[in-house]
């Protein structure tokens, strides 16, 4: 009882605070050491706006799922870098048959995020569900978050093991925010994702089982000319461009980035 309590008040303190311009993330936004090809991104992912709406703040302790190459990393290290602390949780390189280009992406990231005068002390971790999934500490996040990842989670049959992870290392009140590519409700879901596009409501319906609560769905990243059904998935689109032999790549590049739901989802 007294954890739910806490809960209680924790997500009533989260949700009381008005939403105020942080002037800190918007000059790490824009800030000429990012590198211009991923500016040029800001466009279809809106960081501000979507870190904004996850309710980031400078002295928080952030877990950032399989963050890749990067792209949300060169703006949550340097933002983090003096008051809190972010936790990247990247691919496992110690198991069978681990993909070169994993090898290959986690190493440029370590290489990057090397560079402490820009990120700070960057924890890494491997995260590998659903055998290697602690995230940290029990009840020691303020948030964690995870941009354009579900579809591979969805596809190992994982995704449910990320929740419960990140339920786990969450403060009661602590957000789970979630972007990922979105397929329509009328198309039906091919089991293997090899569209690379999920359902919004099965993403709700996984993440409110494992004791979190939807608290908002926003469209700050939504393309309404995205009609999810490329000839090669979401990876058709910018940035990847895989465009089929033949096909005219101007009317791709001209739909911009995917359609993608973006989640705040609240511990309970």
């Amino acid at each position: 009882m007294k954890l739910q309590a806490l809960a209680m008040l924790a997500t009533s303190a989260l949700l009381a605070v008005p939403a105020v311009a942080d002037e800190r993330l918007r000059q790490v936004i824009a800030d000429s050491d990012r590198p211009a090809e991923q500016a040029e991104r800001d466009q279809f992912r809106n960081p501000y706006e979507t870190l904004s709406f996850f309710g980031i703040r400078p002295d928080m302790t952030v877990v950032e799922l399989s963050p890749g190459g990067g792209w949300y990393t060169e703006i949550l290290g340097p933002y983090l870098r003096d008051e809190g602390q972010l936790i990247a949780a990247h691919w496992n390189l110690d198991g069978d048959n681990v993909p070169d280009f994993y090898r290959r992406i986690r190493g440029q990231y370590e290489e990057r995020i090397a560079d402490t005068e820009r990120f700070g002390e960057i924890e890494l971790i491997s995260f590998d569900p659903p055998g290697l999934v602690e995230l940290g500490s029990p009840v020691s996040a303020d948030l964690v978050l995870t941009f354009r990842n579900v579809h591979s989670w969805k596809r190992a049959g994982t995704f449910r093991d990320v929740a419960r992870a990140a339920h786990a290392v969450l403060k009661p009140g602590g957000v789970f925010g979630v972007v990922s590519h979105r397929l329509p409700e009328d198309q039906e879901q091919d089991p293997e994702v090899r569209s690379g596009y999920v359902h919004q409501s099965w993403v709700v319906g996984v993440v409110e089982s494992e004791g979190f609560r939807l608290v908002e769905a926003s469209e700050i990243n939504a393309n309404p000319a995205d009609t999810a059904d490329h000839p090669n998935g979401v990876w058709t689109l910018l940035p990847g461009l895989r465009v089929p032999e033949g096909e005219d790549e101007e009317l791709f590049r001209a739909i911009g980035e995917s359609d993608r739901f973006t989640l705040k989802f609240v511990k309970r």
